[in-house]
């Protein structure tokens, strides 16, 4: 891989709840516990082990990330903030908290970066 562009936006995902009972096991095959974090700019998140979330997760996140990406406001979709949002998994057990951080480069469509 040759990554060649610096992505607007850098990723924070973190696991800050369950809705059924006090861990994920039974429930959730990746094993998801309180505290747990992973990041990404536009590729999938991974922690700080190099472990992927939960692909049907970022089903759900890719949606909320584009939103941001094309200069929406994640409070119009019942976000904590422009930039946060906190969804469940699609499984109904884990929640997690998305937070973007915007890094000050160019937008992908907007920054010429094919002329």
């Amino acid at each position: 891989m040759k990554k060649w562009y610096d992505e607007e936006y850098e990723w924070e995902i973190e696991v800050i709840g369950f809705l059924r009972g006090d861990s994920t096991e039974h429930y959730c095959r990746n094993g998801e516990e309180i505290g747990d974090k992973y990041t990404c700019t536009y590729g999938c998140p991974v922690n700080d082990d190099g472990h992927g979330i939960c692909s049907k997760t970022m089903m759900i996140m890719f949606p909320i990330m584009e939103a941001v990406r094309s200069g929406g406001d994640l409070e119009n979709i019942g976000g904590t903030s422009k930039y946060s949002k906190d969804i469940v998994c699609p499984d109904g057990c884990v929640m997690f908290r998305l937070t973007a951080k915007k890094l000050g480069n160019e937008n992908f469509y907007k920054g010429k970066f094919f002329e």
